[in-house]
């Protein structure tokens, strides 16, 4: 089958391109300009004198490799503890069957229709009675357990054949070597989408550090961003170049996972 590009539909994706890509790329353009220019009118679109100087003052006085150190260390651990417990669960729940297994699965489920700030107050009770305020530790284990994760795990597995896992059963496999060995590289594409997804969520979290955290050698990346607000005056080349120094990480995770995260987002779409 050949395609057609007409010339509406190109000018429609150049539009689209447009709309997505000026952003970022005025977000960029913008960090490498004077505090000056930035306030220029008119505006410019190209830096006139480029400079790295904010990204310089940016790493060297504003803490921001502390701050990227502890956003990093929380995306990462929170990550893979959801994604351990999410695929634990998954498995559980589609593998395994027990009386009041289906009311379980709805039971996570219905969770995702309480909104966020009901559930605020309980998890930062809970923070308090185990010690976990005011540290990394609190910002790891809140929002470790997701209901979106079990059902991605839990659909995902689903479609894996059980004789597959009865012919190791039968071989005398235990379960959790049923789990490393079979389950997780099948569910590998599924498995790398919600690690994609959760890193995002974790490394963009503002309101649980927000919350929890105090102490400002344990600041994340985000309240370092919104701090930069200042209540008389903001510092928009720091501002700026923070901006862009914070997007890097995704946009290199999102390149290294970019064929798996494809590859679980598909799955299921197509039936052979």
């Amino acid at each position: 089958m050949t395609r057609v590009y007409t010339p509406w539909r190109l000018a429609f994706v150049a539009l689209t391109l447009f709309v997505f890509l000026m952003p970022p790329v005025w977000l960029f353009l913008s960090s490498l300009k004077s505090q000056q220019e930035i306030f220029q009118w008119p505006p410019t679109f190209l830096p006139e004198r480029p400079t790295l100087q904010n990204f310089i003052d940016t790493v060297s006085r504003a803490k921001f490799l502390l701050f990227f150190q502890n956003s990093a260390i929380v995306s990462v651990l929170s990550a893979m503890l959801s994604v351990t417990i999410s695929v634990m669960a998954g498995y559980a729940l589609a593998k395994f069957k027990f009386k009041g297994d289906t009311l379980v699965f709805l039971l996570i489920m219905s969770s995702l229709m309480v909104p966020l700030q009901i559930v605020m107050i309980p998890v930062f009770l809970v923070l308090r009675d185990l010690g976990l305020l005011d540290t990394l530790a609190g910002l790891i284990i809140a929002p470790a357990a997701t209901p979106t994760g079990v059902f991605l795990m839990r659909q995902y597995i689903t479609n894996i054949p059980d004789s597959l896992l009865e012919a190791a059963r039968i071989d005398g496999t235990p379960e959790w070597r049923i789990l490393l060995r079979i389950i997780v590289p099948l569910a590998l594409p599924a498995i790398g989408t919600l690690l994609a997804f959760n890193l995002v969520w974790r490394w963009n979290d503002y309101l649980w550090p927000f919350l929890i955290i105090t102490d400002q050698d344990k600041w994340t990346v985000q309240l370092a961003l919104a701090n930069s607000v200042g209540k008389y005056g903001i510092n928009w080349p720091r501002l700026l170049s923070m901006s862009v120094l914070s997007v890097l990480p995704v946009l290199v995770m999102f390149t290294a996972l970019q064929r798996m995260l494809m590859s679980g987002l598909m799955a299921g779409a197509t039936k052979e």
